[in-house]
Formats: structure tokens, sequence, C-alpha cells
């Protein structure tokens, strides 16, 4: 396993980031277990979740599998750096959702509790809250690092100007801020590329790109479909979108005698800011192919043919649309 500093912290995380979104809904708490054991052994200690995940509302269902595997000991919490989310409804009373104070507060002791731990290594806001002031928020991270209930901060769909605002006002409270941004971000959706990389660069905030493989676009969809494999909605109609480009990227696929989903990982490995993609398997298998990925070297020549394939925004702006 190779491993990096999250952003400019000297926190060192696994370069793949184990997703846990489909733990309860799609993945068995037994297969969760083994997928998690399977993962610290081959070195991934990097998890990444969140309270809505299990989508029962306020249940925290996947948070409940972590802290019940973590009880099974043998250093497993030990072992891991994990990453949850504050954001989404947990409740339908007033203040049970987005970054108020006392729901960051309430929904950090709830995520605590359900995961069996006194702390949390990366504490993640799901979403930007335009309606919150950027001081209470800080005000409510700052708290709860020096209680010790959280190590690191980090946003997650965050755009460069509110990577921004977030920096420059933690700045004026001599607090650290953000060290990570969670973003989409793949072959086929780079838009990120225009600002949000930009900032992070700037403000040392890695990146860690969520549906690398867009919801499965880029994991040979083709010959899932020649091999009797269905597919999503929302999938097939990007399928039916993009087909010319999905035709020529799994053609050059087999060219380089890759899997197409380990070639969209590794594209994501050579970018600029990317900490670790955040793989959601949902079986043993899954997790096992994806240390592939780990391994490709894509030359110059390589990354060329992609970015013609998967045209980007034409690089960071405002350079891309401006002189």
């Amino acid at each position: 396993m190779q491993y990096t500093h999250l952003g400019r912290s000297g926190l060192l995380v696994s370069r793949l980031c184990l997703g846990t979104m489909n733990f309860g809904p799609n993945t068995s708490e037994e297969d969760s277990y083994k997928i998690m054991d399977r993962a610290l052994e081959l070195g991934i200690n990097f998890f990444d979740t969140a309270n809505v995940y299990g989508w029962v509302k306020g249940e925290g269902i996947t948070e409940q599998i972590i802290g019940r595997w973590w009880s099974q000991g043998g250093g497993r919490r030990e072992k891991v750096v994990i990453a949850t989310k504050v954001y989404g409804v947990m409740g339908d009373w007033p203040n049970e959702s987005r970054l108020s104070a006392l729901h960051i507060k309430r929904a950090c002791e709830d995520s605590l509790r359900r995961l069996k731990t006194d702390y949390i290594d990366l504490y993640q806001m799901h979403h930007v809250d335009r309606e919150c002031p950027w001081e209470e928020i800080w005000q409510a991270m700052e708290q709860l690092y020096r209680e010790g209930k959280i190590l690191y901060v980090g946003s997650s769909n965050f755009a460069g100007w509110h990577i921004t605002q977030a920096q420059e006002i933690a700045k004026q409270r001599h607090f650290m801020g953000l060290v990570s941004e969670q973003s989409l971000y793949n072959l086929n959706a780079r838009m990120i590329e225009l600002e949000v990389i930009p900032a992070c660069l700037h403000y040392g905030v890695g990146i860690i790109p969520w549906s690398p493989l867009a919801s499965g676009l880029l994991g040979g969809i083709l010959k899932g479909v020649q091999e009797g494999r269905r597919a999503s909605e929302g999938v097939q109609k990007a399928l039916e979108k993009h087909r010319d480009r999905i035709e020529k990227y799994e053609a050059f696929c087999e060219e380089l005698g890759e899997e197409p989903a380990n070639v969209a990982l590794a594209w994501l490995l050579h970018q600029p800011a990317v900490t670790a993609p955040i793989i959601g398997p949902r079986t043993l298998e899954q997790l096992e192919r994806s240390m592939r990925a780990l391994e490709i070297k894509l030359d110059e020549s390589a990354l060329k043919r992609l970015d013609e394939i998967f045209p980007g925004p034409g690089g960071p702006a405002p350079e891309a649309y401006a002189w």
C-alpha cells in the first residue's frame, strides 16, 4: 500500500479510501466486517462514512456497523483513520440538520456513540450551509477539537469560493481550518479542475474524490451490458449520452491491458492535490480488484489520450475561459 499526507497535515492515509456507503443497505453486516478486515490486511487505513449512511433517518446504520466491528478489538480502531460527516437530516425537529453550532455538537456526539469511539479523526461538513456564518461553524469545530472529539476538519461538495471563505476565516481565528475536500471527481466529471483544485492546492487541502467510477459508467459498463448485467436508470441515461467516449475509453483500456475501473482510479491518483479516491466495494472481490489501480503507471501519452477522450474544462480558471 502507498501512503500520503492528508492535505498539508502530518496525517498519513492510504492512497485508496474505503467508502462504506454500501454497508447496511447493499452489503450485509457480516460481509461488511469481512471487507473492512481485508482492507486492513491490504494496508488501507482510511475509511469514509457519514451519519446519514444507511438511509434510515436518524439511525446512522453504517456508523453503527463500523462501531460494532471496532468492538471486536484486535486494534481495529487504532489502525483506522475514520472520516465521517455532518449536515444531513437526522430528525424531524428543528436543528437536526445543517451546520448550526447546536447541530454540529449533537451530531458529533451521536456519531461518537454510534461509532463506539471517543474521537473522530476527520470530521467533514457534508455540504456548505449558506445560511450559517463561518464564525459559528468554526467556533463549534474549535470546541470539539479542544474537547478531543475531533482531530481534523474537512469539507465535501464545496466550491472553490467556499474553501477560500472557510480558510480565510479560520486563519483569522488561528485555527488550522480544512485539511480535505471531498468532491465529485472522475474522468467524466472534471469541473473541479476550474476552481476547486486550484483553491485546494493554494491552501494545502487534500482532495478525496467520490464517485471515481461515475456510478459504474467508467467501470466497464459496455462489457457488463454484453454479459447481461443491468445498470441503474441514471447510468443507462449517462451511457446513452456519452456512448461514443465510453466506447473509445474501453477500447483504450483494452489496449493498455487493464480493466476500465482500475484505469479510472489510476488516472485520479495521477492528478494534483488528490489524496485518495473513495472506493465503495459491495463485495470482497470488488475490493481486491481495486488494488491493481495502485500499480498502474500512466505515461504522458496515456494521460494525453485520456484527455482527448474525456476533455476537461481546459485547466484552472480563469485561464480556461479568459485571456
